[in-house]
């Protein structure tokens, strides 16, 4: 990809970095841009969620997913890529409050270190909705050294939708609690959960207008291609994952991939609730890129 698709640099190629989740969640968009024949000249940073938070926001990566929680605390910088957001519409399977206890017996919960929104999201429920005043500590995402700490521990990605499986395989014999936060968002809101969207570097927009063009459309296209072809998905991801390829069709299919309407009221839900308790700074809208 060259930037004299219109960049505003004339003849000056730009490579820009663009940040990859590693979680099983954004494998279709990847996987289509592999299948798509897509030829994209970008420099690749694959990491967690947080670790791609921090490079995007510090101006390391010029491109890439963010959280929704941090997109709010530093969207002054960024400007969102259109239609392209991790969320869904009810169960979401990988992000979840995990309880040793009755819900309402919670008194402290381990917070994943690799998870912004989410632990935003299970603060909210717990003591807007339930009347909760729980303790808070952070801890690397393992479950049973968070649930040696703590009464409840909030989970996402694949970890998370590992205990998803093995309480659906438990049924009633399954000695934990495992909410699933986008199906209780859904319940308390009646809208969409947006987790993440895709972001780029508010100067880098600007200065190089058709690069982002480029890379939005290659990442929309191959998502598109990967969503009509999410059997064959399934099936190469079940190759090397501890889910079968049912579970992992189910997983690809109840997340939300788009940005529209009424996802866009969902996060803006989300963030005026975020503000009130002071967790974001208060915002009037998505700034999207001129794509």
């Amino acid at each position: 990809m060259t930037s004299g698709s219109g960049s505003g640099s004339g003849s000056v190629r730009v490579r820009p970095r663009v940040g990859h989740i590693q979680f099983l969640n954004c494998l279709p968009l990847y996987w289509g841009l592999v299948h798509s024949g897509a030829v994209l000249d970008v420099e690749l940073t694959k990491n967690t969620p947080d670790r791609l938070n921090e490079a995007l926001a510090a101006g390391d990566l010029d491109i890439g997913p963010i959280s929704l929680v941090e997109y709010l605390r530093h969207a002054d910088d960024l400007v969102a890529l259109p239609n392209l957001a991790v969320g869904s519409d009810g169960p979401v399977l990988s992000v979840v409050l995990v309880s040793a206890v009755p819900l309402e017996r919670i008194r402290s919960v381990a917070l994943g270190s690799t998870s912004r929104t989410s632990v935003l999201l299970a603060q909210m429920l717990l003591e807007e909705q339930l009347g909760l005043d729980p303790s808070y500590t952070t801890m690397p995402p393992d479950l049973p050294g968070m649930l040696r700490e703590a009464d409840a521990a909030v989970l996402i990605g694949d970890v998370a939708l590992r205990a998803t499986y093995d309480a659906e395989r438990a049924g009633d014999s399954h000695p934990l609690r495992v909410v699933d936060l986008g199906a209780a968002w859904r319940a308390w809101s009646g809208l969409p959960m947006v987790f993440a969207i895709w972001a780029a570097r508010r100067d880098f927009a600007q200065a190089h207008p058709g690069v982002v063009k480029d890379v939005h459309d290659a990442f929309r296209a191959s998502l598109d291609l990967a969503l009509r072809q999410v059997d064959a998905v399934a099936r190469h991801a079940a190759r090397w994952e501890v889910f079968d390829a049912a579970t992992l069709m189910r997983y690809f299919t109840a997340l939300d991939f788009s940005l529209g309407d009424r996802q866009i009221e969902g996060l803006m839900t989300f963030a005026r609730r975020a503000a009130a308790r002071g967790a974001v700074p208060p915002r009037g809208g998505v700034v999207f890129a001129d794509v």
